[in-house]
């Protein structure tokens, strides 16, 4: 699991004269699950949406899949976004599609395949995420929190992505949806061979579920790698969410 798949180097984000990154480095592994921690404001959700090719960054590099995104032409970067999937936080589906509509909504539209194989498509997806046939019809407003979480998989699942694109999502979900939804991503980085790249702030699933993460803060990554890795760096705001009431309960469940 040493091969790096994302690479991001002295990155710079600027809206205005607000500067947001200002060097920012992280190395992502094939085939781990790599996470974004940091504080209300770090800029944790607009990395990953530089690194999926929704924002540019002021200067620095991010190379993907051997690709530079800061010089990628238009047709490599549709090409290349096809071999990832996003979650979007609070999963985003398409309010007046049922959910087999928005699992299917790429393949209708980016495939040439019959329709009968997209709706065997469709259902292998609902099923591999853990959601009944029956949700298939079902809209958007109908769906509980965890059954939107795993709709919205489900469609970023459905091309089969190398790469999955996570923001918050265990957010909004009680203690027991978001252990279960943890472990269906381990389950499914495992069978589908997927590299995994999350932004969260639960440490529940720091604690059990990521292999390496970022922490960042003062506008840079304060801290990069295993659990135990990140926990021997002295750096003040590690200690802040790793040393505070929370961190110390989640230290002593987790011995």
């Amino acid at each position: 699991m040493n091969d790096t798949i994302i690479t991001v180097s002295d990155l710079v984000t600027r809206f205005g004269d607000n500067v947001i990154h200002e060097g920012v480095n992280l190395t992502v592994r094939r085939g781990e699950i790599y996470g974004l921690l940091g504080g209300s404001g770090s800029g944790k959700s607009t990395l990953l949406k530089q690194i999926i090719m929704l924002l540019r960054p002021a200067s620095g590099k991010i190379t993907l899949l051997g690709h530079d995104l800061m010089t990628i032409s238009r047709k490599d970067a549709a090409s290349l976004r096809h071999h990832w999937g996003v979650l979007f936080q609070g999963g985003a589906l398409y309010s007046s599609l049922t959910v087999a509509q928005n699992v299917g909504i790429k393949l209708r539209e980016y495939t040439d395949l019959p329709e009968d194989m997209i709706e065997d498509l469709i259902q292998m997806k609902i099923s591999m995420v853990g959601l009944p046939p029956t949700a298939a019809a079902l809209y958007p407003a109908e769906l509980s929190g965890g059954m939107t979480k795993r709709a919205a998989l489900a469609r970023a699942l459905a091309m089969d992505p190398q790469l999955l694109f996570l923001d918050e999502p265990t957010s909004g979900l009680d203690p027991i949806g978001a252990e279960a939804f943890d472990k269906l991503l381990i389950e499914l980085r495992d069978i589908l061979s997927l590299t995994v790249v999350m932004v969260t702030h639960d440490l529940d699933t720091i604690w059990t579920i990521v292999d390496r993460f970022a922490v960042l803060g003062d506008k840079k990554v304060i801290a990069e790698g295993t659990l135990h890795e990140v926990l021997q760096t002295p750096h003040p705001i590690v200690g802040q969410f790793f040393g505070g009431p929370r961190g110390q309960i989640r230290s002593r469940d987790g011995k």
